[in-house]
């Protein structure tokens, strides 16, 4: 059985060994509505995350901003379609989806969106330095 957060490498493209399993427990974590310290704990201590127009530096500022991505949300599932290395063993990736929401109203949407993050090999295990995601905020806005 294959994991439903494994995703699509270019052909002959070869990653650095722990990239593709970083980023399927990264997405289960993101999916995991009481995984705050975990999440967070997914980037460098002094990582810069954006998410559209919401820029997070460090382990505090990252944390507080993962904690209000679930205000209005009951449960999110992403689907990670393709992940793009920026050439042979990269440690740079683009990344392209679409996210599913069920919002605590009851409504629900499901938005496609990209990424970039450069990742850091820590003390053996790979983090993020840095992440940004594009995404129309306005669709969940919109949710029915």
């Amino acid at each position: 059985m294959t994991s439903s957060y494994q995703s699509k490498f270019p052909p002959n493209v070869s990653v650095q060994k722990g990239i593709a399993e970083y980023f399927e427990n990264f997405y289960k974590t993101s999916d995991t509505p009481d995984a705050h310290g975990k999440y967070a704990e997914s980037f460098t201590k002094n990582a810069t995350m954006i998410m559209a127009s919401k820029i997070s530096e460090g382990y505090d500022e990252i944390l507080a901003t993962r904690k209000g991505m679930w205000d209005a949300v009951r449960s999110r599932h992403h689907h990670v379609e393709k992940i793009f290395p920026f050439g042979p063993d990269a440690n740079e990736v683009m990344l392209c989806g679409t996210v599913a929401y069920e919002l605590k109203d009851g409504r629900k949407a499901a938005v496609p969106w990209g990424a970039r993050a450069t990742l850091v090999n820590e003390l053996g295990g790979w983090k993020m330095g840095f992440y940004q995601v594009y995404l129309d905020t306005a669709a969940m806005q919109n949710a029915k």
